[in-house]
């Protein structure tokens, strides 16, 4: 298993019950803005077939579901997929899916690139199970810019992990993860939109919101 993978289920595995409450509580409501944003930029047709890897306790899962798409879940970690609602969910790493090629009309995903090694080469596996044409859709983390990065630092260094050591339960450990997570994947990786097209994907577009705190991306199996 790569490194990076090894992070996650150590991490999400304590929290698997509490996720959906306390992410949302913690991005300060957010959360759920950037999952809508990204689903909305889909533009799915009806009934679609959908993969949403790292799918975790099925936050995007759910918002699939309720316009009717048809959807199977991956995700890692065991404890938050047993929390998962939906009839679908299968155990699998996102870098390796258990899925043959141009399976699933669209794929989406949330906070997965953190914890790979390759992200070029992840995205390349998610590519390969949509069709020709399909949608692929990400949420994740931004990185302010400008005034907004000492506030966010503040808040994400400071606060979070005093809020995660209040909350218990394996949340002061995910407070203390993440500032340095999403530096340093944002300083490794400071072109996402050029790693999308090097993994075969077309119209690749980014949307920052929340005054950079988050990030959605799409991009298009052509």
């Amino acid at each position: 298993m790569a490194a990076r993978s090894q992070l996650a289920r150590p991490l999400f595995a304590p929290i698997g019950s509490s996720y959906e409450r306390w992410a949302r509580v913690l991005s300060l409501g957010q959360d759920a803005h950037w999952r809508q944003t990204m689903v909305d930029g889909l533009a799915l047709p009806a009934r679609a077939s959908v993969l949403d890897v790292a799918a975790g306790t099925g936050s995007i899962t759910k918002l699939l579901q309720s316009r009717g798409h048809r959807v199977t879940a991956v995700d890692l970690t065991p404890e938050m997929i047993l929390h998962h609602p939906g009839p679908l969910k299968v155990r699998a790493r996102g870098e390796r899916l258990p899925f043959p090629d141009r399976t699933f009309d669209a794929l989406t995903f949330g906070y997965l690139l953190r914890y790979v090694d390759d992200p070029r080469r992840c995205l390349a596996e998610l590519t390969r199970v949509i069709k020709a044409g399909g949608m692929l859709g990400m949420v994740e983390f931004g990185l302010p810019s400008g005034l907004w990065r000492a506030p966010w630092r503040f808040y994400s260094g400071v606060l979070l992990p005093f809020a995660g050591r209040l909350i218990g339960g394996g949340w002061y450990q995910v407070g203390t993860f993440l500032r340095p997570s999403i530096e340093g994947f944002h300083k490794e990786n400071p072109n996402l939109e050029g790693i999308w097209r090097a993994a075969g994907l077309v119209g690749v577009r980014t949307q920052q919101l929340s005054l950079g705190g988050g990030m959605v991306m799409w991009g298009q199996k052509p």
